[in-house]
């Protein structure tokens, strides 16, 4: 390539060193081909530790982007063209080269899937007739990392009913995770997160598909479940996550935390982690609750004396006081609150999914209706408890 080209090139790939200093989370690979005559010769980079192991004639260095980038522009001189692909989460950048030209463009990065694999799990019947969030060929490393899809790139009988309720999830979340700002990394908080497999659904979609900025921070106790979610998280390249072990009342963060998440904790664990919510002024505040065990000992209500000795008709009003009485908390504290189904109730009858989003400051008025109807229950739920006495 002539001077004038890989001089122009040099200012492209300057662009490129500073977005791979900004998005290096998200940085899968890059790909440069040379070109002399019918010939090619193919360089691949990948990640490693903020800098780029980069392959090329036999040889593998480990390079900054900056030095990568002169070694790209070094080796142009003695070639007719070449192009260059940088690969990102979802998105990418081509840049293509010649004694004519040389420009460059955003492109959409889509996994490769063999032709043997692709035909048959898009035809699959058995799933849903509905347009998925997260689509079997585009996710496949994801669906297979969490056991979802098979070696062979089909969904699993067994897991087709698990699928369907990732995705609607997905859906569910998709209404109020657009509001958040959308000129900053999006930090997002995962109380109590287990094995972490929807938040690493909710990372694809947000990373690869809405191609939004995010960082995802899970928090569990046990020290078992929290090295499997750094595996998977390690396998699949998401860089953009870390997991501590540590119990959530102890935990500190170190920036702005946009939204906070509880799946399926136990009982107050789930109101541990809707406080945490409300004393970080988190801008959204997500919770499928598990069991609901506290209320059901404490409260009582004179006119409703008939109808709760009866276990069974006692045990679901508890259930039902205990999430509404936590909708009413999120109220006073200036959250819009939705409660909706999260899955069929044939599923588990425990299938709600609270979602608030910070709208406006505290309401007085509210909070104080919720102390009038703590002492008419004869009810000390644990989230007053947790924001009163954390």
């Amino acid at each position: 390539m002539n001077k004038q080209s890989i001089s122009k090139l040099t200012l492209l790939l300057m662009g490129l060193e500073n977005r791979f200093d900004e998005n290096k989370d998200i940085f899968n690979e890059i790909v440069v081909t040379f070109f002399a005559g019918l010939k090619s010769f193919k360089g691949i980079g990948k990640y490693d530790d903020n800098n780029i192991n980069f392959n090329f004639n036999g040889k593998t260095n480990k390079l900054s982007i900056k030095d990568l980038n002169i070694l790209i522009c070094k080796e142009a001189e003695k070639f007719d063209s070449l192009q260059i692909l940088y690969k990102e989460r979802g998105t990418g950048i081509l840049i293509e080269g010649s004694n004519e030209k040389v420009n460059m463009k955003n492109i959409n990065i889509k996994e490769t899937i063999d032709d043997e694999i692709k035909t048959p799990h898009n035809k699959t019947s058995t799933l849903l007739n509905r347009d998925y969030y997260i689509k079997v060929g585009e996710a496949d490393s994801l669906l297979k990392e969490i056991g979802i899809m098979s070696k062979e790139g089909k969904i699993k009988n067994d897991r087709i009913r698990k699928y369907n309720q990732i995705d609607h999830y997905v859906e569910l979340l998709e209404g109020i995770l657009h509001k958040l700002p959308d000129n900053e990394t999006i930090n997002i908080l995962d109380c109590g997160c287990g094995k972490s497999y929807l938040t690493f659904i909710l990372n694809y979609y947000l990373t690869e598909v809405k191609k939004r900025k995010c960082h995802f921070i899970g928090l569990d106790i046990s020290d078992e479940v929290i090295k499997s979610s750094k595996n998977m998280a390690n396998n699949l390249g998401y860089r953009n996550m870390e997991f501590k072990a540590i119990d959530i009342k102890n935990y500190s963060p170190d920036k702005k935390i946009h939204v906070v998440i509880s799946l399926h904790a136990c009982d107050t664990a789930t109101d541990m982690a809707l406080a945490l919510g409300i004393r970080l002024n988190s801008d959204v505040i997500i919770a499928v609750p598990c069991c609901h065990r506290e209320l059901l000992s404490q409260y009582s209500y004179e006119p409703f004396k008939g109808i709760l000795k009866h276990g069974l008709l006692k045990a679901r009003m508890a259930d039902v006081i205990t999430d509404g009485m936590r909708s009413m908390m999120l109220e006073g504290n200036g959250y819009d609150v939705s409660i909706v189904e999260y899955i069929s109730p044939l599923e588990t009858p425990k299938n709600l999914m609270i979602r608030a989003l910070k709208t406006k400051n505290e309401n007085k008025n509210i909070k104080d209706a919720y102390v009038t109807l703590m002492n008419e229950l004869n009810a000390n739920p644990a989230l007053y408890n947790f924001l009163n006495n954390w």
